[in-house]
């Protein structure tokens, strides 16, 4: 039904234009084609002094009921110490270009009014005009000059790199089809090596494992940083041309695969504040949802954000991402939480290429809690609650030669030996069922004699130890899952006098 009224609709509007040119052709013939003409030329040139006057007060008054929209004015003033020179920029350029574009209009429509044609008056033909020509050269190449070293003096400004010294963090943002991964320095403010050539599954920027700088980097799933610190932000894309765009902070740099490039910028506003300053204008007072008007208003739902400005496929719009200024102490306890990416997802995988050295925080936690665990034994009074397994202690694939890193566990208990002089221990080794049971029982004694042959060699007195090789006779886990026979396969010590 609707299709047909709209069809019927578009049928008489048809009718009425013809029968408008019928009349016309007819009044024409009444008074003269000139008289008509000149009749249809100064209707013309009146409406379009009125279409000139309607326009312009669109543009006016649209211009000011939606100023406090528009990032630069209202509300909307840079959240960044960079973004002042940028907006005062646009706001000049805005102003002599606007100025040119309302002159122009009236002129256009006036002298399409003024001059509209007659049969009454010739028009009169200027080739040229050398003082016209000067002025309207001079004064537009005057007025681009001072925007051009204008715009070049913001640009020298905002795009500066950091220089050294200089008191600054840095992140990394990574762009794919359709997301970014924000990569931030750990406590050593240090960025990692990375390599394209090592982006996998497992790696999703391609972090070089083996540059210490890149163990406690952590990757974000939002962007946090503190307010009044200067950050460097590394833009780089894994696929197709992409656009790091924060806009409430002036910044905007495309992320180019294959050219790494970079924005330096300072924010000055908190999420908070930023919000507080929306709160001061009535259009930002109306529920941010209209189903719900007793829910948030619009000024509590706002948040900085993180917008793709390339067109960089159909999951274009998935490419946000929310970014929270906060205080510098918030910021710290933030980054404190967060976890290494290495240690979360690549240490002891077989893609760990550190697998034969502990790094400082491990050996830092792993010592206290062996230190704990050792002095729970010293005070226990039963003999079961003596004996402690060594957690990371470990011997080559059915052989009884330690891995490179038993020696960090190791030197925690030869620090203890040396820490209680009148301390003696048995070493003993394990073995689950697993193969022969004669095989088992020298496997076991030889890897307690590994353990006992390394704390010789590190000081302590061989009358303070003794090895025993126990094979699979004490189980302590079910050999008949694999995580019981993991259980059984083991190395420990109990202390015999303290």
């Amino acid at each position: 039904m609707t299709v047909l009224l709209g069809l019927l609709i578009v049928v008489l509007l048809a009718v009425v234009v013809v029968q408008i040119g019928k009349v016309s052709e007819l009044a024409t013939k009444i008074r003269g084609e000139e008289e008509m003409q000149d009749i249809v030329n100064k209707r013309q040139g009146f409406w379009s002094l009125i279409f000139m006057v309607v326009f312009l007060l669109a543009v006016t008054v649209s211009g000011i009921y939606y100023k406090d929209w528009y990032l630069g004015f209202g509300p909307h003033a840079a959240a960044s110490e960079h973004g002042g020179s940028i907006d005062s920029l646009f706001k000049w350029t805005l102003f002599a270009t606007g100025f040119v574009f309302i002159i122009t209009q009236i002129l256009l429509f006036v002298f399409a009014y003024r001059f509209s044609g007659s049969r009454h008056r010739k028009a009169a033909f200027v080739s040229h005009d050398n003082k016209l020509e000067m002025v309207w050269t001079a004064i537009p190449a005057i007025v681009m000059a001072f925007l051009v070293i204008g715009g070049l003096d913001t640009w020298n400004e905002v795009m500066a790199d950091i220089k050294p010294g200089d008191d600054y963090m840095e992140i990394e943002a990574v762009a794919e089809q359709f997301g970014w991964t924000i990569r931030y320095p750990g406590q050593d403010n240090a960025l990692g090596e990375r390599n394209y050539k090592l982006i996998s599954g497992d790696n999703p920027v391609g972090q070089n494992w083996k540059d210490q700088k890149n163990i406690d980097d952590f990757h974000a799933s939002e962007i946090v940083l503190p307010v009044g610190k200067r950050i460097r932000v590394r833009v780089t894309s894994k696929d197709v041309l992409h656009n790091f765009y924060l806009p409430h902070f002036r910044v905007k740099m495309d992320a180019v695969p294959g050219m790494p490039t970079y924005f330096v910028f300072t924010p000055k506003k908190t999420t908070e504040e930023y919000r507080n300053e929306l709160s001061k204008y009535a259009i930002y007072q109306a529920p941010a949802d209209p189903a719900d008007p007793n829910g948030e208003q619009l000024w509590q739902r706002f948040e900085y954000e993180l917008a793709c400005a390339e067109l960089c496929g159909k999951g274009h719009f998935s490419m946000k991402k929310i970014v929270k200024i906060v205080p510098e102490e918030e910021y710290k306890a933030w980054a404190e939480k967060q976890q290494s990416f290495y240690f979360s997802q690549v240490r002891g995988t077989s893609n760990d290429p550190n697998s034969d050295m502990w790094f400082p925080q491990e050996i830092t936690e792993r010592k206290a809690t062996f230190e704990a665990n050792l002095d729970s034994a010293r005070i226990a009074s039963s003999a079961d609650k003596k004996i402690l397994r060594f957690e990371y202690v470990n011997f080559e694939t059915g052989s009884a030669k330690l891995t490179p890193a038993s020696q960090y566990e190791l030197g925690f208990l030869v620090d203890a030996m040396q820490k209680y002089p009148n301390m003696s221990i048995e070493v003993a080794g394990h073995t689950d069922n697993v193969g022969d049971p004669a095989g088992n029982q020298t496997l076991s004694e030889g890897r307690a004699k590994s353990v006992f042959d390394f704390l010789v060699e590190k000081g302590i007195p061989a009358s303070r130890m003794r090895a025993a090789g126990y094979g699979d006779t004490r189980p302590v886990g079910d050999n008949d899952t694999e995580d019981g026979r993991a259980k059984n396969r083991r190395t420990e010590f109990r202390i015999i006098t303290q």
